[in-house]
């Protein structure tokens, strides 16, 4: 993920203060120095780095440090909620227009990710808000954009409007918004053109489409990975167009992080989205918050549960937690967990928001390899139901007859059936220390099943 060079920088930094008793200036000043020297190498704005540490070093020796009973806990509080600041500090919303349909134009440089973002965004918009968007092609320079945007459109079942490449952009953008309110759709994203740079007829060709379509938002889209230059292009933009927003794309990828720091403090245009892998639920609301505990590996634990909450059932959730209560949790409910989890992301990112997860070694090297998940899906699949329900009567020809029908061996499933019946155990002590908690009116369990 962004930002893994400077999180380390800045924990391994805030490490050594956080345990102080006493904090002094000389303390405050050291850090400062590792936290300049991070945000720099982070590729982060300059000018940004240099009013960031100003404003934490003011606030570090100032009376709430010193009067405090932890000043170290206090100067990473600090560090927190200048870091969220210069996100933007809470987050910012996608508009509604009062009649719809709200207008959203999509602009950006070519290959900043416009299109497929366009398609990631009216996906979100269905998903999570509960909105009927309409996608417009109005990109008609760059070869099989459209096809790509109608492509993108069969795949998500999303409607596209497209008058092909030989009609003006403003034209299309135009009949698109009477199409949308025609079929009652109450968004319209505008996938306009790129260029490789900024030049001026690019320039007059967006400005024509905003001065028609009157947008409730411009958003940019910009490629994480280019760093600074993302920052200068986003100023560009924003002094032209008058941005209303940001989508940072590939932020998943081997990027410094800078131009997530720098983007808003710069050009003081929110970032509204991010996009976090390829694919098309891989996009999320941007929280400042969030992402600044992420950086100094506070976790981010609601990003985890609204995961959760979002590709869980709560019925079978509740049907789950009183199966492990009563420890009559079998293979088939731990075949239909293993497919949850999976429908969360990729596992080392979800690892990676627990609270903590900086300080266990290795994490970030960690490939944690999705193919072990199916081998174990295979092994359980390969088992009758009875042996499901009861796997304590799988015996030494059953498990080389499921080895044989999930294509894995024979060591594999019993190591899988060790650990089912520890797992089991484990579930068996909690429900005890729950009834016990019951009667001392205390203990709950330490968490919820997905």
């Amino acid at each position: 993920m962004a930002f893994e060079g400077l999180a380390d920088r800045l924990q391994n930094t805030i490490q050594k203060i956080r345990g102080k008793g006493k904090v002094n200036e000389a303390d405050v000043k050291e850090m400062m120095r590792e936290v300049r020297l991070a945000l720099l190498e982070a590729d982060v704005n300059f000018k940004v780095v240099k009013d960031f540490v100003k404003k934490v070093s003011e606030r570090s020796v100032g009376q709430e440090v010193l009067k405090s009973l932890t000043p170290g806990q206090q100067v990473i509080k600090i560090v927190n909620e200048e870091l969220t600041e210069l996100m933007g500090g809470e987050q910012s919303k996608i508009a509604v227009s009062n009649r719809p349909p709200t207008v959203i134009m999509m602009v950006g440089l070519q290959g900043a990710g416009k299109t497929t973002t366009s398609g990631k965004l009216a996906n979100l918009l269905r998903k999570k808000y509960n909105r009927k968007p309409l996608l417009a092609a109005a990109d008609i320079y760059r070869p099989a954009a459209i096809k790509q945007l109608e492509t993108l459109g069969k795949q998500l079942s999303m409607p596209v409007f497209s008058l092909g490449d030989q009609v003006s952009p403003v034209e299309i953008a135009r009949q698109a918004i009477a199409k949308a309110k025609e079929d009652h759709n109450d968004y319209v994203l505008i996938d306009t053109a790129g260029r490789l740079h900024v030049d001026e007829a690019l320039m007059d060709e967006l400005k024509d489409i905003k001065e028609l379509t009157k947008p409730d938002e411009i958003f940019l889209v910009v490629d994480a990975m280019t760093g600074q230059d993302a920052v200068n292009v986003a100023q560009s933009f924003n002094e032209q167009l008058g941005l209303t927003g940001v989508v940072l794309t590939k932020l998943d990828g081997d990027t410094r992080g800078g131009a997530a720091l720098s983007i808003r403090a710069v050009t003081q245009t929110p970032i509204k989205f991010v996009g976090m892998g390829e694919k098309m639920d891989a996009i999320e609301p941007f929280h400042p918050e969030r992402m600044a505990s992420r950086i100094l590996g506070m976790g981010d634990v609601l990003t985890l549960i609204e995961k959760a909450q979002a590709n869980v059932d709560e019925e079978k959730a509740k049907e789950l937690e009183q199966k492990m209560r009563t420890a009559s949790f079998t293979l088939d409910d731990f075949l239909e967990q293993l497919g949850q989890v999976r429908n969360l992301g990729p596992l080392d990112e979800l690892l990676k928001m627990m609270p903590g997860a900086n300080k266990i070694k290795g994490l970030n090297n960690l490939q944690i390899d999705e193919k072990q998940i199916a081998h174990v899906e295979a092994i359980i699949q390969s088992m009758t139901t009875s042996e499901k329900a009861q796997p304590e009567t799988i015996n030494s020809s059953r498990k080389r007859r499921i080895a044989k029908g999930s294509g894995r061996t024979v060591p594999e499933v019993n190591r899988l059936l060790k650990q089912f019946e520890e797992m089991k155990k484990m579930m068996k002590q909690m429900a005890g220390m729950q009834q016990k908690g019951k009667k001392k009116g205390g203990f709950k369990l330490p968490f919820k099943p997905f």
